[in-house]
């Protein structure tokens, strides 16, 4: 290669290139941005339209005339409850977006007191998890009801049944729904429980109890992957709602947003790497070669970003990558052979593809791009720690033979 001159001047250069580098990924990062929450409003009402909302179960209520309180009636709480909650996660793409839709298959049998010590008419309230889902196999039988059939009014189904003195009817619920991101039963701010039982079944490993939520009493894993959950209240005061998230899914819209918005960080310290090294070595590089350099590192987002909506994201990020370190690293071996590309793939591979991978995982990009600074850090320091700096940025006059260009 042709040797050149490390000089303030070609640093000011190839920090320009760096900003306008910069700039792009900015630029690129905020069409993403842009073209993933644009759509995202309106693809959310269709998989809301296609597959169902958020399902929030309430604890059946009951209660029988009573003149003597100021309401005109007493309410009363199942003596029993047996719940069964099989979920089923099923995830849907749209877009740039991955919805966390899932399957419930709900059953519950529930005991209804007749507390006092003679005969009443207890009406009883099961209300839908949500209006705007649909129920399939759906099954509501209040033992002893009758002939009448339950009054089923804003999401509610309401029933009437005469209960013996001291007495129980039982009542059950079955039907099967779908719904997005997590499910949950409302125990309807009862101030006691009692001997309440839910059982639940997951096929997903990954397990998350939405804040305000109860963490089960007992849980055991299941063979074939996922979990079987119990909450047992046999008589607890206070008892939390019970609730499930689904899983977390990697949305390639902002991934690949994120990884644009840090890619000039990563392009930082690849830089730094390549002038400190090539003052150290003598194997300066121009602002030319930089700015090829730029072009070949803000291919990988480029493509990374039109193209993860096309293929797994997985696929997209390392065949976007080999196509990056391919352009890179193959210009630096025709530019300065093997010395300068030993030095170059491994910093490109460190700074450009495992920061990268770092966001495909929840905490981990701080502290990766942390260490990796401090450790960039430490081998810069031990490169340069007997090296004359009073030598480096000296300005020479280019000479047209045998001498520094």
């Amino acid at each position: 290669m042709h040797k050149y001159t490390l000089t303030f001047r070609s640093i000011l250069a190839v920090g320009f290139i760096f900003i306008c580098t910069a700039v792009g990924w900015f630029i690129l990062g905020g069409a993403l941005t842009h073209r993933s929450m644009d759509r995202s409003g309106s693809l959310m009402y269709e998989v809301q339209a296609t597959w169902g909302p958020q399902l929030r179960q309430a604890h059946p209520i009951a209660w029988y005339e009573s003149p003597a309180n100021a309401s005109g009636r007493s309410s009363v709480s199942p003596s029993m409850s047996r719940v069964q909650v099989d979920l089923q996660y099923e995830p849907k793409r749209k877009g740039l977006f991955w919805y966390r839709t899932y399957q419930v298959q709900f059953a519950a049998n529930y005991e209804i007191p007749n507390p006092t010590p003679i005969a009443q008419t207890v009406y009883v309230a099961f209300s839908l998890p949500s209006a705007d889902a649909s129920y399939n196999n759906f099954t509501f039988e209040l033992e002893g009801a009758g002939v009448d059939e339950p009054i089923l009014r804003e999401g509610t189904i309401t029933q009437a049944v005469v209960i013996p003195p001291q007495s129980t009817v039982p009542l059950q619920v079955s039907y099967h729904a779908r719904g997005l991101n997590h499910w949950e039963y409302d125990l309807n701010g009862a101030s006691r429980v009692q001997n309440f039982q839910l059982a639940m079944q997951t096929d997903f490993e990954s397990v998350n109890f939405p804040g305000g939520t109860a963490s089960p009493t007992d849980r055991s894993e299941v063979a074939t992957g996922g979990w079987d959950l119990i909450w047992d209240y046999p008589d607890v005061i206070g008892a939390q709602s019970i609730g499930m998230d689904m899983p977390k899914v990697l949305n390639p819209g902002p991934i690949a947003s994120r990884i644009s918005f840090f890619a000039p960080l990563s392009l930082l310290f690849f830089f730094a790497v390549l002038l400190i090294f090539g003052a150290v070595t003598g194997i300066n590089l121009h602002p030319m070669n930089y700015f090829f350099l730029a072009a070949g590192c803000f291919a990988f987002q480029l493509l990374f970003a039109y193209t993860v909506d096309l293929m797994p994201i997985h696929l997209c990020f390392f065949l976007s990558a080999a196509v990056s370190l391919l352009l890179v690293c193959g210009y630096l071996h025709a530019v300065g052979g093997r010395a300068l590309t030993r030095i170059a793939l491994p910093a490109q591979f460190a700074y450009m593809v495992l920061f990268s991978y770092s966001f495909f995982f929840d905490g981990l990009s701080g502290l990766t791009i942390a260490i990796g600074a401090v450790l960039t850090l430490a081998v810069l320091m031990r490169a340069t720690a007997k090296m004359d700096w009073s030598t480096v940025f000296v300005a020479r006059k280019r000479v047209l033979a045998g001498g520094d260009r």
